[in-house]
């Protein structure tokens, strides 16, 4: 996707805000808003944004992980499920 392609002044969505909410649902692209030709923010489909927070969470939980294994704390399996089926069962 080439964000180039979606660039628009913020003119033209005061001007077209229901053709370009529109474009957002159909397309998916996001568009970025110029303010006196500099790219100021990007608007996105809602769907889409909550998608990419997902897909950002999910990166974080898999940043996390790795920094654990390169700390050395992990745990075999045969030692961690029992103890997280103990904690589960005191509940």
């Amino acid at each position: 996707m080439k964000l180039s392609e979606q660039v628009r002044p913020i003119s033209y969505l005061k001007a077209h805000a229901p053709e370009v909410v529109r474009s957002l649902a159909e397309t998916r692209r996001p568009v970025v808003l110029t303010v006196h030709g500099e790219a100021k923010a990007v608007l996105q489909d809602v769907g889409q944004y909550e998608e990419t927070q997902e897909t950002l969470a999910l990166l974080k939980v898999l940043a996390l992980t790795n920094r654990q294994v390169d700390e050395g704390k992990v745990r075999p399996a045969g030692e961690a499920f029992p103890q997280i089926r103990r904690r589960l069962a005191e509940r």
